[in-house]
């Protein structure tokens, strides 16, 4: 994988990439995105949960097998 940052200065921007060999032939994929858009994405993507947001999620059965499972794989 190949990473670069750049800053263009105008709208038009004439972009000479020296690609390795390997690279050759293949699909490449070039993406254009700034700063701003991934924070603003992965914020309403990624919204933060507490973990009372995850209570009651489990029945208690399934608890109770999921906890003896843990318990059973730290012994091993």
């Amino acid at each position: 994988m190949i990473q670069t940052v750049v800053t263009p200065q105008k709208e038009n921007f004439d972009m000479s990439v020296l690609l390795p060999t390997n690279y050759v032939g293949k699909k490449v994929y070039v993406l254009f995105y700034i700063d701003d858009e991934i924070k603003k994405t992965t914020v309403s993507v990624l919204s933060k949960k507490k973990p009372s947001d995850f209570f009651g999620i489990l029945t208690k059965d399934e608890g109770e097998r999921l906890d003896k499972h843990i318990k059973q794989m730290r012994c091993e």
